[in-house]
């Protein structure tokens, strides 16, 4: 299990061969190390967790970039965000430039900046606030875009705001 830690970008976690409890260690282990025990930045502004009142900020965001939302707004485990959690860090943090491309949009939840590693199929979906002349961002997901997701992508890149946020 520890041996996930080693891993980097663009090598995916082994967890298919653990148990559910093991495979959560594992993941767990990555999230504290990339999100908890560092503090994150993109672009020199920090990155948080959203907020959500009276829950664990953490636990929710580590459910959104191992988990997915079904049709009836549950969420289960999902192999393909979760094998990649380590990816995030790597691209938040912009390691490798020319791999990715950033750009903002003003969709109808408000603006998000997206980095999108269109070689690996992989978004990352960020809020931009601004408090009291404080930026951040809050950090809303992760996932391999597959399907209908890599159309609406490209139609959100086409609309890009002229300015990223």
């Amino acid at each position: 299990m520890p041996y996930n830690l080693l891993k980097v970008y663009n090598i995916k976690l082994e967890l298919d061969g653990l148990s559910v409890s093991e495979r959560i260690e594992s993941l767990k282990r990555i999230f504290n190390r990339d999100f908890v025990e560092d503090n994150l930045f993109f672009r020199g502004i920090p990155v948080y967790p959203t907020p959500n009142e009276g829950i664990d900020t953490m636990a929710v965001l580590f459910d959104h970039l191992t988990r997915k939302r079904n049709n009836d707004g549950s969420r289960e485990y999902d192999r393909e965000r979760s094998a990649r959690l380590h990816w995030v860090r790597h691209h938040i943090t912009e390691r490798i430039p020319s791999k990715i491309c950033v750009f903002s949009t003003l969709d109808k939840e408000g603006i998000r900046t997206y980095i999108h590693d269109k070689s690996e199929s992989y978004v990352i979906i960020l809020e931009p606030r601004t408090k009291l002349d404080f930026k951040h961002y809050y950090l809303l997901t992760a996932y391999y875009s597959t399907g209908r997701d890599v159309i609406k992508l490209k139609k959100k890149e086409k609309r890009k705001l002229s300015d990223i946020h």
